[in-house]
């Protein structure tokens, strides 16, 4: 028989800058500038690393990336 309580949600993966860059394509320095400049902010911390969500770290890869020049 089912029980009549609903399942708890999973909370989205947290993973640590190294990790969250190289999953984006980018330099551990760019995730630190995204969050100097307020691009991304932090979801976490495991003792003195910062932990990311995977869609924020895609959401300001998206919203930094350079748009083509038009002529």
């Amino acid at each position: 028989m089912l029980s009549s309580t609903a399942l708890p949600l999973s909370l989205p993966a947290l993973i640590p800058g190294p990790l969250a860059a190289e999953e984006a394509g980018v330099a551990p320095a760019t995730i630190r500038k995204w969050v100097q400049l307020g691009h991304l902010r932090a979801a976490g911390k495991a003792g003195r690393a910062q932990l990311f969500r995977l869609e924020d770290v895609f959401a300001a890869e998206r919203a930094t990336r350079r748009k083509p020049r038009t002529a």
